[in-house]
């Protein structure tokens, strides 16, 4: 405990350099996930190879993935660049399908009647399918968070700042508080950002909420109905 306390200065430093590494490479990943996503729900015929090469990203181990794409894009590999890159690639990985199965999701009689009214398949994904597929869309999003933060602490293999340090370095020193407080302060984060996510969803798919009875109600409306609860 003593060790955390005269170190929060460090610890507040490599929190902050975490969340950002974190956050930009979740928001490259869905902003590549989503387009991806569309197609693959779009295109029948690409579903399945698509989603089974953009899965296959995942298995990749951190440790080849940083050599490989300093080779393919020239990247130093002791950067943070090339984290952030190699965390977008496995955020893709994730978010690819989500969005598959979000757009799947929704109900092919909504998107034709969208279409009876005039809706262009441009305007359509954006004011029909993407909204009606947004609650599934967060819970994947919010699942990469999560992962994206857990995966950013190997950055130190490469020598990138982040928690990661506090977990290398106190294992390397044998300081068990120092470890543990790298562990909270992972947890923490991916706390915080999933929170976030939660809030903004509610904000942005107001219709989520409202679509949702409550048990009690539920029973009410079958008693009026005369279906036993």
């Amino acid at each position: 405990m003593s060790w955390v306390l005269d170190n929060l200065d460090l610890i507040g430093e490599l929190s902050v350099a975490h969340l950002r590494q974190s956050m930009i490479s979740i928001a490259i990943g869905f902003v590549i996930a989503l387009p991806l996503g569309w197609a693959a729900f779009r295109y029948t015929r690409l579903r399945g190879p698509m989603l089974t090469t953009v899965g296959l990203l995942y298995t990749i181990p951190s440790l080849g993935l940083f050599p490989l794409i300093t080779s393919l894009f020239g990247i130093p590999m002791l950067s943070e660049t090339n984290l952030v890159v190699a965390l977008s690639i496995y955020a893709v990985a994730i978010m690819t399908r989500s969005v598959t199965d979000a757009l799947s999701s929704t109900d092919p009689t909504t998107r034709q009647a969208a279409l009876a009214v005039g809706f262009g398949p441009w305007r359509r994904f954006w004011q029909v399918d993407l909204p009606l597929a947004g609650p599934v869309v967060l819970a994947g999003l919010r699942v990469t968070a999560v992962s994206t933060i857990s995966l950013a602490t190997v950055g130190i293999l490469i020598g990138v700042q982040n928690l990661g340090y506090l977990f290398t370095n106190g294992s390397q020193r044998r300081i068990v508080s120092e470890v543990l407080a790298g562990v909270v302060a992972v947890a923490l984060i991916a706390l915080l950002i999933d929170l976030l996510l939660v809030l903004c969803g509610r904000m942005l798919m107001p219709w989520a909420r409202a679509t949702r009875t409550p048990p009690r109600a539920r029973a009410r409306i079958r008693q009026g109905q005369g279906v036993p609860a």
